[in-house]
């Protein structure tokens, strides 16, 4: 780590990604603003586009995967549908919610396919023109340090899935590599929103304020405490849930299948997707952004199938045929049916935000971010439940930036985060001798019981690198080896590994050196919950360390 020269922050979206770099010598931020087929955007779509049915090789990725719009005589159809909102997979959602990939498409390459070419085209193209000018033979693969931000929501599972990912794109030479470290997407625009807080005059230590990051398909919030230093801390556990902006999007498509039939946009889905996203793509921007949610700046606005989505036309049947028809294919969007699509999605917002003020602590400011950010009726709707609670609410300049942004000031400086909520409850599996009293039902063998020993309760502040442990001694004379079950449970401790709501994280494996010694060995074993990724150590009696690894189950 101390060979780090430069530093590569990637905001891995559900709906967009962006990336930024920094070197060390000079820390100032460039945020890459130039991608396939665009230039200006600070993201650009997270969609891939395969050249075959076998998946083998990328033939677009960003903003070309997505169609453009159709001319009115001829019908144009992309080779096969583009992948997105693969990232969904990840998440804690229903098997019945995640959005569904072609048959023979795992997510994991999908991720990593997309990491790889924003890597190998977007990262590197970038460090040459901007880094190598001024430090050259930057060697990528020793000297840069991979930052990525993830949801608050995901689990020690989904990150370490999209640590493999981004090995088999090549971003690290190891799967364990500690080039690659991660930062949750909320305490990454709160890093970057220090420097808003200077604007607000809100510098005294002590000082607290949420963020809410509201991106595509996640919402997620952190209510951080500002510490000496300038560094931050945690107070509260990370909230999330799946409602950003795509959720209005849906909402949207609900409203247009009530309007041409289900099978319409089902066939337009299945054979012109192009032409479906890219009347999406007209809402959001003439329809979804600048809805303020105030009546009086309402203007209705015409939906002209005939202009944004010629050939949904060939598939429309029936009544809604005739319909469309006689009112020239328009369908008008009034205010209330716009306002119909948000509130849903805003009302799972503002519980989320309620369920973050209501710690009993004051919260001084609270600042919005992600592309959703943007909505002015979302900032609306927040001010009015909360303005009494909070006195500044407020975007900063470049919302969609703050993450990735924030992913760089952390890669520089890691130890700006001094401690994390912990979400879960962690503890290890023991074995102890069976007693009276105990079940007579968990009786195993050689007279033992299975019991869940705590580690550290859900809802404790921690420092980052604070370490929690126990001491552990040879059950066998000649013993080399000792092996450990992880487990976490949403409540606030446990008694048995099979309690309800536990559940199997990993093993701890460790060496037991020198056996020659006997029963008279003896290991420190601890782990690291603070940080994004839980990290083992292992130490003997000497204070030597010992080999240890903490193997997730995948």
């Amino acid at each position: 780590m101390e060979d780090i020269r430069v530093v590569v922050s990637i905001d891995f979206g559900t709906t967009y990604s962006g990336f930024a770099i920094s070197h060390k010598e000079n820390p100032e931020i460039e945020t890459n603003n130039v991608w396939p087929g665009v230039t200006g955007q600070l993201k650009t779509n997270t969609v891939l586009q395969y050249n075959d049915s076998k998946f083998s090789e990328v033939q677009d990725w960003g903003f070309p995967a997505l169609a453009k719009k159709a001319s009115r005589r001829i019908r144009q159809q992309a080779p096969s549908k583009p992948i997105e909102l693969f990232k969904l997979h990840m998440g804690n959602l229903p098997d019945n919610e995640k959005p569904p990939l072609p048959k023979g498409l795992d997510f994991k390459k999908a991720i990593a396919d997309y990491l790889e070419k924003m890597g190998k085209i977007q990262v590197l193209t970038l460090i040459k023109e901007t880094v190598s000018k001024r430090w050259p033979n930057i060697n990528f693969m020793e000297q840069v340090l991979v930052v990525m931000t993830v949801p608050a929501e995901f689990n020690e599972h989904a990150n370490a899935i999209l640590r493999d990912c981004a090995f088999k794109a090549k971003l690290i030479s190891t799967k364990d590599s500690e080039r690659l470290q991660f930062s949750t997407e909320p305490e990454a625009a709160a890093i970057h929103c220090r420097s808003v807080l200077k604007e607000h005059f809100l510098t005294d230590v002590g000082t607290n304020f949420l963020i809410v990051d509201c991106g595509g398909g996640t919402v997620d919030l952190t209510t951080r405490e500002l510490l000496p230093g300038s560094r931050l801390g945690e107070i509260t556990e990370r909230t999330g849930d799946f409602c950003g902006g795509t959720y209005v999007d849906k909402e949207f498509i609900k409203f247009l299948k009530r309007k041409v039939g289900d099978s319409a946009i089902n066939l337009l889905e299945e054979q012109n997707y192009g032409q479906l996203q890219y009347m999406i793509q007209e809402f959001c921007s003439k329809v979804k952004i600048p809805f303020t949610g105030v009546k009086k700046d309402f203007k209705l606005f015409e939906l002209d199938l005939e202009d944004v989505c010629p050939v949904i036309k060939q598939y429309i049947t029936g009544a809604a045929k005739s319909k469309l028809e006689k009112d020239e294919w328009i369908i008008d969007l009034d205010f209330d049916t716009v306002k119909s699509f948000f509130d849903p999605v805003v009302g799972k917002i503002i519980r989320l935000i309620s369920g973050q003020l209501n710690n009993g602590k004051t919260c001084s400011a609270m600042f919005l971010v992600g592309g959703f950010s943007e909505s002015k009726y979302l900032l609306k709707r927040i001010r009015e439940e909360f303005s009494a609670q909070v006195k500044n609410i407020n975007v900063p300049t470049q919302p969609q930036a703050a993450i990735v942004r924030g992913g760089v000031e952390y890669g520089l400086n890691m130890k700006i985060i001094k401690t994390r909520v912990l979400k879960w409850t962690y503890g290890i599996e023991l074995s102890p001798q069976w007693k009276p009293g105990d079940p007579p039902e968990r009786r195993i063998s050689h007279n033992r019981i299975d019991i869940f020993s705590k580690l550290v309760s859900r809802g404790t502040v921690v420092d980052v690198d604070q370490e929690f442990g126990k001491d552990l001694f040879p059950s066998i004379e000649d013993q080399t080896a000792a092996s450990m079950k992880i487990y976490k449970t949403p409540e606030l401790d446990g008694k048995y590994p099979d309690d309800p709501g536990m559940e199997r994280l990993g093993e701890l494996i460790l060496d037991f050196p020198d056996p020659y010694l006997g029963f008279n060995r003896k290991l420190r074993f601890t782990l690291t919950f603070g940080q994004i990724e839980i990290k083992a150590y292992c130490t003997n009696q000497n204070g030597k360390s010992v080999n240890a690894a903490f193997n997730l189950e995948l």
